[in-house]
């Protein structure tokens, strides 16, 4: 599915509407240049889940926890070097354990995501618009 956005509120009401169908143990891939709208998608997504709190990268912790419908587990793997690292936190126990996962930059540890995955990317064009983006889910 491809969707064309105009604005961050159309990014952000995409993701809320996308986070409707969302089920326990999905796995949300979440990829595209610095700047895209990642955490714009993300903030909506979590509210799509029914979660009220403020939403923030976590760029520094790897991964940040929310009570929603559902526990809903958001990583942002960009500083990590290695993706062995990824199972110093525990990252089994969270993608297979029952809750929603949305992982941004989730290209950099590609190889231990699983094959049920769904991947979005998100992409600028600039000669269509400043806040133009293509958001396609696979």
């Amino acid at each position: 599915m491809i969707k064309e956005v105009f604005s961050e509120q159309e990014t952000y009401d995409f993701a809320y509407s996308l986070a409707q169908s969302a089920q326990k143990g999905d796995i949300y891939c979440l990829c595209g240049d610095l700047g895209v709208g990642k955490t714009v998608f993300t903030k909506g997504f979590a509210r799509g889940l029914g979660i009220s709190e403020h939403i923030t990268s976590p760029t520094f912790t790897i991964v940040n926890e929310y009570d929603g419908r559902c526990r809903f587990y958001h990583f942002d793997v960009y500083r990590i070097s290695d993706p062995e690292e990824m199972y110093e936190i525990g990252f089994d126990e969270y993608i297979f354990g029952g809750g929603i996962c949305l992982i941004e930059w989730a290209d950099m540890i590609r190889e231990l995501i699983p094959p049920s995955a769904k991947w979005i990317t998100i992409e600028k064009d600039l000669e269509k618009n400043e806040d133009y983006r293509k958001i396609e889910v696979k």
